[in-house]
């Protein structure tokens, strides 16, 4: 925009996700630090909108500080508007005022976006029908049965793309909580460089800037299994063994079942068969491996049970679609400034 600021308005709805609304909203805030920093022009103004100005109450139970109405923003003055998600967003989906000036706001706001279970809003008012979308991994299962018109992306952190290739750079979604800030970081790229991106990540004391093409993932996501669970103790063992025999009937062994009931319990309790949650496993421990060093690729996949090179590719493109020597160059701590 020729404007040498831009207006980010995120709105704002009794029972929102707090951290939807101030996760990204903080990136824009720190990308003027960082800006001023530098000594360069531009930035953002941050504004935050709701039915009407004043304290809206979160689904944290505090309050944020909404500065004015939605319905008094001046459409044409802003750049990028966020919906975020939440418990409060069923309401929304079926307020048909706001859907209207949503639909009036997309035609308006050159980037209109949503965190988290957000996107149910924007896949309500009909804005995402023919588009890639994303949500929250819990809500995609809904996304998929409401709104089959979607072009439903269950494993991204978001949606845009500034040149419209591998996303939409009008309107587009992020997946759970904090990929919003990932979606936020996305959009500063695009107005002010990766340079900056990278330097509010840091600042933000972010471990790393993920693309939106990346698989929804957590760090060794072990399900809290209580200390009474037939695999708890096998669970904590398991992350200190990759390199080792981890096959159903070993795993079963340790457990004191047969395999056949093994299986069924592992699956059951877990959510996955045992080999994928391994994989899973050995993936998470190879990418912190990619992250933290420069060790070869043969290397890691000893380490992590995979035997062969190919074998790691393989995996990483399954579960985290993107290769590992990809990860490495974008991810790893040697990171140009």
């Amino acid at each position: 925009m020729s404007r040498s600021r831009r207006q980010i308005v995120c709105l704002c709805f009794p029972n929102v996700m707090s951290l939807d609304v101030t996760g990204p909203l903080q990136v824009f805030a720190s990308a003027n630090d960082e800006l001023k920093r530098q000594g360069r022009a531009g930035g953002y103004d941050v504004k935050i909108a709701a039915q009407q100005a004043g304290p809206v109450t979160t689904s944290a139970g505090f309050a944020l500080l909404a500065d004015m109405a939605w319905g008094d923003l001046d459409l044409a003055m802003i750049d990028t508007m966020l919906v975020p998600g939440g418990d409060g967003v069923e309401a929304l989906r079926h307020d048909a005022v706001l859907q209207g000036w949503l639909r009036d706001a997309a035609h308006a706001v050159p980037r209109l976006g949503s965190v988290c279970s957000g996107a149910l809003i924007l896949a309500s008012a009909g804005l995402l029908d023919g588009r890639m979308a994303t949500t929250h991994w819990s809500r995609c299962a809904e996304m998929a049965r409401c709104f089959p018109d979607v072009l439903l992306a269950e494993n991204r952190l978001h949606t845009y793309d500034p040149d419209g290739v591998d996303g939409d750079a009008h309107i587009f979604t992020s997946a759970g909580v904090t990929a919003g800030i990932d979606l936020a970081l996305a959009l500063v790229e695009a107005d002010h460089g990766r340079a900056v991106a990278l330097a509010v990540a840091r600042r933000l004391v972010m471990f790393l800037k993920r693309p939106g093409g990346q698989a929804q993932f957590s760090s060794f996501l072990t399900p809290a299994m209580g200390s009474a669970s037939q695999l708890a103790e096998l669970l904590e063992w398991i992350p200190g063994n990759l390199a080792g025999d981890l096959s159903l009937e070993n795993l079963a062994g340790r457990a004191g079942m047969s395999p056949r009931t093994f299986s069924r319990v592992f699956t059951r309790d877990i959510g996955m068969t045992p080999a994928r949650y391994i994989e899973r496993i050995r993936v998470e421990a190879a990418r912190h491996l990619l992250q933290d060093g420069d060790m070869p690729l043969s290397r890691i996949a000893g380490l992590c049970g995979f035997g062969h090179p190919e074998t790691l590719r393989r995996a990483f493109h399954r579960h985290l679609s993107i290769a590992p020597q990809d990860y490495a160059e974008r991810f790893g701590l040697r990171q140009p400034a």
